[in-house]
Parts: C-alpha cells; sequence; structure tokens
C-alpha cells in the first residue's frame, strides 16, 4: 500500500490522495478507528463499494459449530466468532435525486487522512453526478477514546457549480450482507444474519435498534441521534424497522453553502444485563456524547492523544517510511487496548474479522511488552482480563487431566477456539507467555496490589499447570513432553526450549511472588513443599543442545530431521501451510516464525553470546517467516549479534507488514502484533534493551541507515528518555525517581535533569547469515 502512488510518506499521518478500489478492502483496514471497545473500519461514508463492512464490539460474538470427522476426547465444541455488529457509519448522499456512488459520474478528487495526533479519519471529495452537477463532501470520524460507547461524524455537503437539491440519509443497518468466505484459515467465517430484533424506536433526529445473538445470547443496542446546521430550515424525516433505522435530511442549497450533519452514535451490549438496561446504556452515552457536542468530543481526542504521545513517541531519523510506520502502529496498538477495560486484545484489534476476531499469545508476547513501558494502565486491563476467565482455564485444564490453569490457544469469551489440537490445545507456552507479561508489568511499574490481587493467582496456576505437565526423567531432568512451541510448521515437540525456558521463569516467577505475598499464598493453597517442587523443576528443566552442530535444537531431535526442500518450493507456495500437508511441515527442519530465536530474545541471560551467534545462524537458514511475529524478533537478535544492516531490513519487514500488504491479508484487518513489533525491533533491536531483574539494560547500535532512534518509557512511575546516535546514547529522566540501567555492561545511574551520555563503540559485522532460497528480507539500505 505504501508504495502505491496514492500514498504518501508523512511522519504524522497517513495520506491516500486517490481512491483506487483495487485496494479498497486493505485502506479500509488501514484506516480503521477504534478504542478498543468499539471498532469501525474506514469503509466510505456511503456503504458501497466495499471490500468488507466492519463494525465491531470488543467481546461480542455467535458461536459456530466446530466439525469434526473423528471425534475426541477434550475436543471444544463450539468455536466463537466476531460479528459485523450494527453499522452506525452510514451516511448516503442523493443529489438531484442521483446517489453519490464514487463507481458513476466523474470523481474530480478524493482524499482520506488518518491523523494519528488528532486521532480523526478525514475525507474530502469533489464529484460530478452523471448529469453534471459537481457537489464536494468533507467528512470527519471518529471513535471516542474519552467516551467509550461513542462514536462521530461530521458531515458537510456543499454545491459547486450550481443549485442542488441534497439528501442525507444517516443510518443503522443491521446484518449487512457480507462477502464470501475464503479457504484461507486465516479468513474469518461468515454467519448469515446473526442479530435478531428485539425493539425499534424513532423520534425527533434519533434512532435506537436492539438486538439479540440467537446463540451466544448477547444483547447489543446501537442508537443515533443528530445535530443538523444549514441554511433555512432542512427537512428531517426519521424512521425505524427491525434492521433499519434512517434520518432524512433534505435541504436546497445553493453554491457556497453548506449542509452540515453531525452524528453521533453510541452503542452498549451484554450477556447479563436486561434488555430495557442495554437499550438505556446506550441511549445515555447518546445523551452525553450530544452535551458534549463535536468540537467537544474532537477536544477530548486531541488531549487524550497529546498525553499518549507524550509518553509513547519514537523518532526515526533516516528511514521516512520506518517513522511513518511506527507511529502508525502505535496508534492503532493504542486503538486496540486503549478501552478494551475487561476484554481481550485480538489478534487484528477491532479492524476487520480475520482469525474470527480470536486473540492469541500475540497480545501478552508481543503487545503486552509496548503497553507495559507506553500505557501501563492498558497492560493491566488486559491481564484483569486474562485473570477473569481463569475458571474456565482451570476447567479446561481438569478436563485434560492436569492442575492448573491451561488457557486457551485462541478465544474471544475466554474458552477454547481452536478445533486442531496440534497447534491449539499441545501449545501450552500461552500460559508462561502470561506469567512472563506479568513478571514485566510487575518489575517496571512496581504494582505490587496488582501483583497481590491479579498476579500471583496467575503465576501460581500457570506454575501448577507445568508442575503437572512436565515430570522427572531417570537423570533428574525435569522434560515437558509433547508440546508445540511458537514455530507452528513443528508440533507435539519434546522439550520445545522456548516453552521449557519460559516454562522455567513461570516457575521460579510463581515461587518468588508467594515469598513476597504468604497470606495470598496461604489463600491459593501454597505451601513450602510445592514452592520447592517449583523451583527444583526449574533448576533441571531440560534444554537440548547439539554438540555436534554447537547449537540448540529448537526441539528434542529437531536437527536430525530432514532440512526442507527450500530450492524446489516456489515463491507462490508462500505460506506453507497453504499448499502441503501439516504432516510433511512437522518432520521437516523448517520454520514457520521464530521459535528458538524468539527465546534468546524473552530469556537472554539463558544463552552465551557465542551461542546466540551459533543459533541464529543456523535457525535463519531455516525460518521462512510465513508468521508475521518473526521479523521483528529476527531484528532484535541480528542487532544484538552484530548483523545490524540485517536488523534493519527485518525491522521494515516488520514495520511495513500492513502498510506494504507484505502478507496479502491485511484486508482482513490489522496485524496487530506485528505493528507492536515495530517498537520492539526498535527498541529491544536497535537500542538493546533488556530486562534484568527490575531494571533495564540497553546497549545501543544503529544500522548506517538510520542516524538517530529517540523513544520514551514508563518506568516505576517515572519516564525515561533514550537517544541514540551512531556514536553514543543520552538517557535523560522525565520525571521520577533516579533510576539504575546499564549501558553495554556499565552501570549508570540516571537522576531528573541530569542527563547521561555514554559512547557507543563500533563493532565489525561477523559473516552473514543465509536465508531459505527466496525468502531474504528486502534489502532497507545498500552499503
Amino acid at each position: 500500500m505504501i508504495e502505491h502512488p496514492a500514498y504518501v510518506t508523512e511522519p504524522w499521518c497517513l495520506r491516500e490522495t486517490e481512491l483506487h478500489l483495487d485496494v479498497l478492502a486493505q485502506s479500509e483496514s488501514l484506516f480503521a478507528l477504534s478504542n478498543g471497545h468499539i471498532g469501525w473500519r474506514g469503509n466510505l461514508d456511503e456503504g458501497e463499494p466495499f471490500g468488507l463492512p466492519g463494525s465491531y464490539l470488543n467481546g461480542v460474538y455467535e458461536l459456530s459449530p466446530l466439525p469434526y470427522a473423528e471425534a475426541g476426547f477434550g475436543y471444544p465444541e463450539s468455536g466463537e466468532v466476531a460479528i459485523n455488529v450494527t453499522n452506525g457509519k452510514l451516511i448516503r448522499l442523493l443529489v438531484n435525486d442521483e446517489p453519490f456512488d464514487v463507481r458513476y459520474g466523474e470523481l474530480r478528487a478524493h482524499e482520506r487522512c488518518l491523523d494519528f495526533r488528532a486521532g480523526v479519519l478525514h475525507r474530502s471529495a469533489e464529484w460530478s453526478s452523471p448529469a453534471g452537477r459537481t457537489i464536494r463532501v468533507r467528512s470527519t470520524r471518529l471513535v471516542s477514546l474519552v467516551q467509550r460507547s461513542v462514536a462521530a461524524i461530521c458531515y458537510d455537503v456543499e454545491p459547486v457549480d450550481g443549485p442542488a437539491r441534497v439528501v442525507v440519509q444517516s443510518e443503522l443497518v443491521a446484518n449487512e450482507a457480507l462477502p464470501i468466505a475464503s479457504d484461507d484459515p486465516r479468513v474469518a467465517a461468515v454467519l448469515e444474519a446473526p442479530l435478531h430484533s428485539q425493539e425499534h424506536s424513532a423520534g425527533d433526529a434519533r434512532v435506537t435498534l436492539v438486538h439479540r445473538t440467537e446463540r451466544s445470547r448477547l444483547l447489543i443496542a446501537a442508537a443515533m441521534d443528530h445535530v443538523v446546521d444549514g441554511p433555512q430550515s432542512p427537512h428531517v424525516v426519521t424512521e425505524s424497522e427491525p434492521d433499519l433505522g434512517r434520518v432524512t435530511v433534505t435541504a436546497t442549497l445553493e453554491p457556497g453553502q453548506t449542509l452540515r450533519l453531525v452524528k453521533f452514535v453510541a452503542y452498549g451490549w451484554s450477556e447479563v444485563r436486561s434488555q430495557p438496561a442495554v437499550r438505556d446504556q446506550a441511549g445515555a452515552a447518546l445523551t452525553a456524547a450530544r452535551q458534549t457536542g463535536w468540537d467537544g468530543i474532537l477536544a477530548e481526542q486531541r488531549a487524550f492523544l497529546d498525553d499518549f504521545w507524550d509518553r509513547a513517541d519514537v523518532e526515526v531519523d533516516g528511514d521516512a517510511a520506518v517513522q511513518q510506520a511506527a507511529r502508525f502502529g502505535l496508534f492503532h496498538l493504542h486503538q486496540a487496548a486503549a478501552r478494551a477495560e475487561g476484554r481481550a486484545i485480538p489478534a487484528k484489534g477491532l479492524t476487520g474479522s480475520g482469525y474470527d476476531g480470536h486473540a492469541f499469545w500475540d497480545t501478552e508476547t508481543f503487545v503486552l511488552p509496548v503497553l507495559t513501558y507506553t500505557a501501563p494502565a492498558a497492560a493491566a486491563d488486559e491481564l484483569r482480563w486474562r485473570h477473569s476467565t481463569l475458571p474456565m482455564a482451570l476447567e479446561r485444564a481438569h478436563q485434560l487431566g492436569l492442575r492448573g490453569a491451561a488457557f486457551p490457544w485462541r478465544t474471544i469469551s475466554g474458552k477454547e477456539c481452536s478445533g486442531y489440537w496440534p497447534a491449539g490445545t499441545a501449545a501450552f507456552h500461552v500460559a508462561a507467555d502470561i506469567a512472563d507479561a506479568v513478571v514485566r508489568y510487575v518489575s517496571a511499574t512496581g504494582d505490587g496490589e496488582f501483583e497481590g490481587k491479579i498476579g500471583v493467582e496467575l503465576l501460581v496456576e500457570t506454575a501448577r499447570l507445568w508442575q503437572s505437565l512436565g515430570h522427572h526423567d531417570a537423570h533428574g531432568q525435569f522434560r515437558i513432553d509433547g508440546v508445540t512451541g511458537p514455530d507452528e510448521y513443528s508440533a507435539i515437540a519434546d522439550n520445545n526450549v522456548y516453552t521449557n525456558l519460559m516454562a522455567q521463569h513461570n516457575l521460579r516467577a510463581a515461587a518468588d511472588a508467594a515469598e513476597r505475598h504468604p497470606e495470598r499464598a496461604r489463600e491459593l493453597g501454597v505451601g513450602h513443599e510445592e514452592m520447592a517442587t517449583w523451583r527444583a523443576a526449574a533448576e533441571t528443566m531440560t534444554l537440548p543442545y547439539s554438540e555436534e552442530l554447537g547449537v540448540h535444537a529448537q526441539s528434542e531431535g529437531f536437527t536430525k530431521h530432514e532440512v526442507w526442500n527450500f530450492a524446489a518450493t516456489t515463491a507462490e507456495q508462500y505460506p506453507l501451510l497453504l499448499h502441503f500437508p501439516y504432516f510433511d511441515l512437522y518432520r521437516k527442519q523448517v520454520v514457520k516464525q521464530a521459535d528458538l530465536v524468539l527465546a534468546m530474545h524473552l530469556r537472554n541471560e539463558a544463552f552465551s553470546d557465542e551461542q546466540k551467534a551459533r543459533n541464529f545462524a543456523y535457525y535463519e537458514a531455516l525460518t521462512v517467516r510465513d508468521s508475521s511475529l518473526s521479523s521483528c524478533t529476527q531484528a532484535v537478535i541480528a542487532a544484538e549479534v552484530g548483523h545490524l544492516e540485517l536488523a534493519h531490513d527485518y525491522l521494515a519487514e516488520s514495520a511495513l507488514m500492513d502498510l506494504g500488504d507484505l502478507e496479502h491479508n491485511t484486508r482482513d484487518g490489522l496485524h496487530i502484533a506485528a505493528l507492536a513489533g515495530t517498537w520492539i525491533a526498535l527498541v529491544a533491536g536497535l537500542a538493546g534493551m533488556r530486562e534484568r531483574q527490575g531494571s533495564l539494560a540497553f546497549a545501543p547500535r544503529l544500522p548506517q541507515g538510520i542516524t538517530r532512534l529517540a523513544f520514551a518509557i514508563s518506568l516505576h512511575g517515572g519516564r525515561l528518555r533514550v537517544e541514540v546516535r551512531p556514536d553514543a546514547a543520552t538517557y535523560a529522566l522525565l520525571e521520577g525517581a533516579p533510576l539504575e540501567l546499564v549501558h553495554h555492561g556499565e552501570p549508570i545511574t540516571v537522576a531528573p535533569g541530569e542527563p547521561l551520555s555514554r559512547p557507543i563503540g563500533r563493532i565489525s559485522a561477523p559473516p552473514a547469515p543465509t536465508q531459505p532460497t527466496g525468502r531474504e528480507p528486502q534489502r532497507r539500505h545498500r552499503l
């Protein structure tokens, strides 16, 4: 997309200067607006043409049966599919009885701009109808980051070359027709008419529709109200029916006159509250929005984002596209999480229906590290959501014959939705990923109250899972057999290094937290004997290593498998999962996404510098990056072992995953974890940030194509700003108590008002690793 001639590289916005229908679906994802509770895809105001209509409420889903050719014990009975809820974006326009449709007449000019600072989507268009009348349309759309249940649109119409009778139809529409589903497993299922009308009403310029889902029994209310401003007194008619609400405004305009329609939309939903309560919730939110007014909502949005950017902005000099992409990613990441309170952060956020709207381990491993250091309250909210699903995770573990909590591989409500157990149930590492996120959050914030109320229980129940899932062998080593690690091209493996190292971290953290909170530990039935078993398992954890090759095996026996025939695999056969059976993938050395390399990032202290370099080179030659999660991790370790230009290549790949539509599925929604990966590649990669027992260490180095990197992070209630140039790094504490940091192995103390600069030594790049044939990253900077 970003290489499309209609798109411009700018530091603080994403601008489209012409409308091209061949990339319409992709643009709908890029221009999506959300607050973590409401999600509106960037569809055109008039609704047509469209790639994929999309209006979402976080946590609203319908149940879908999971058919099995052969049933098995413990298989989930039904899946959960995020549904397209009542669309409040629609504003149709007729000019002298001819509908404004960009496919007809002449579209003389068209521009859209997603403003990262203001949190709005601007659109302007100049259109001549088939009869020759030209009008100018301007709209500004937002989903409020302050008023959680509210979205709003300001829509202006102005004739250009003569008088025009205009009719504006503002609508609420339920059960929109959706495109036919694809065979791609990453694409959502399509449910026909999932909403059943319960009531509808209309009066003045307000309409309310209430629906219920048939199987999940969720109530959803949508309401809209309007403020109309124009010459004389425009005529207003309001109507409603079960799946449609419409407010029609009619006016005759002269050139220079403008009809303005401000549309406020509010949503409410619940699985437990009554129909009147849900309806009235939407009505109350609508009244509050009208009282605030359009200008007030705009001002609230800007103030909210000013605060966010003050805490989270990343500055990149030397690569303008990465600079734009870094802010684009942070903006969408924040949109996905800001008001998700009590709900998951889906893999696509609320920008599309890909993966059926499910949340995965992506959230804890890629999204929460960014939120922890830029918007810690949002990170805490997501972990509270995981904690709220703990009863289901405990039940699932019991069903599987295990102790502790078995969290789902993919879910909306907290129940397992994966019908393919080798990649779903067997991917137990999600438990350790949640534990890792808890430890990071508490370490970065010092939030002891959160640890006592939420963290300890999550750590304890996940530790119990590992203790029951693994066992000590005849040599006293603790083994975790028959699990699936991050690499989904290897399944049901023994002693996956990533899983074992993360479980080790989980077990130690649980024992430490139980000791810090003895009363809470007693409430959970944790005694000294159980803590001792956790520590013993951690100390004797099995970590497969090939002495012959001098590298860690991704899992036991992995390095003895036949290497995939990359030379015989064509570019059209990627991603491999769409062209080859899993049976073949599972028994070959081919890596979908960074697995052992991710272990070297998150459990950095478990590997020597020499091991990191050898491991990285070995797995580079096997990793095909059929997952958007891989490139950011490869960027981190490439930078650590000295491949700075390669790190820049992988950074750009993560940054441009959606802006460049690199996986050809941006139409289904953005890759939220890859957007988070841009920050990870910059901060953990080029700046070399690592977490070390409650403090941070940095080992910054820049590739030649980037001349400066600067960012701020929240730490221990204060704010630290780091600025990296080719020859030195400067650490400045903007607020908070003095911090103990490490710069390239040197302990330093940074105090408020006393920036500290330290030199960065030059290093020689080691021999370049090789990638599978045809899977080399695109070079970002040519020396």
